[in-house]
């Protein structure tokens, strides 16, 4: 049964699945970066600084060494970025959701008034039609 709700519902639904989508992707996104930064401190791990050797390689250690930092740096933001879109998309996602609740009830609501309505309706005629099927018996 078609109700003024009805296709407020179905839109609603499709938000929350669009919400759902979006967390979906922050939630890869987030795992992702995590991946990205346990490697790079991995490998930050792996780098051995020279014991001896030329000036020139001790400072070419130093720069990887300084470059690895970076990378760690990019990839804690990364990270931090995606836990706030994992946040942002969680919050949406519940927004959606009551809304699609409540307009959902509100559908629900108006079908049951309505077939109360029917069934007043129904309960009317019926009555009608005994009143009338009575009245000719009696005659």
């Amino acid at each position: 049964m078609k109700t003024r709700f009805t296709s407020l519902v179905k839109l609603k639904k499709n938000k929350v699945q669009n919400s759902e989508q979006f967390l979906q992707k922050a939630s890869v996104n987030l795992n992702s970066a995590a991946t990205a930064l346990k490697l790079s401190n991995h490998t930050l791990k792996d780098l051995e600084s020279p014991k001896k050797g030329t000036i020139g390689e001790m400072l070419a250690s130093r720069v990887l060494f300084h470059s690895q930092m970076d990378v760690i740096n990019h990839n804690k933001e990364w990270v931090d970025f995606a836990v706030n879109q994992v946040e942002q998309a969680k919050k949406q996602l519940s927004v959606d959701m009551m809304e699609h609740e409540k307009f959902q009830y509100l559908d629900f609501e108006e079908i049951k008034a309505e077939l109360k309505k029917r069934k007043f309706k129904e309960a009317k005629d019926l009555d009608e039609i005994a009143l009338m099927t009575y009245a000719r018996k009696n005659r």
